[in-house]
């Protein structure tokens, strides 16, 4: 299941990546401000990114420890696109996997094709 994909904006690749509230749902913040998300990219490998949330009424979330990692070691760039699916298994309970896409220039029957950005280091 997909829990959000966000086009990266210079925030998010720079400093901490933020995404909508509602997202929250799918996420066991088990009564604390943060919560390590064990995802595994696109090439398997398993990475621990922070997620926190803000105190108060606007429980606003972001990515933070590991974060930035996950930007240099992919070469993300203002406008590429992230997506956080949440797949549940009986057996291993939740797991996460991240992905990153890029905005390809080439074009197929009219429409953007966006493909899967690998690893740059």
């Amino acid at each position: 299941m997909q829990i959000f994909s966000k086009v990266l904006r210079d925030t998010d690749v720079h400093v901490r990546f933020s995404f909508p509230t509602h997202c929250l749902q799918h996420l066991d913040f088990a009564g604390n401000d943060s919560v390590d998300l064990h995802v595994k990219d696109s090439c398997g490998e398993l990475r621990v990114i922070r997620c926190l949330k803000r105190n108060g009424v606007y429980e606003k979330p972001v990515l933070s420890m590991g974060w930035r990692d996950f930007v240099a070691d992919y070469g993300l760039r203002v406008g590429d696109v992230v997506v956080l699916h949440r797949e549940d298994d009986h057996n291993l309970g939740s797991q996460f996997r991240i992905e990153a896409k890029r905005r390809s220039s080439l074009k197929l029957f009219g429409k953007e094709v966006w493909v899967e950005v690998t690893r740059a280091n």
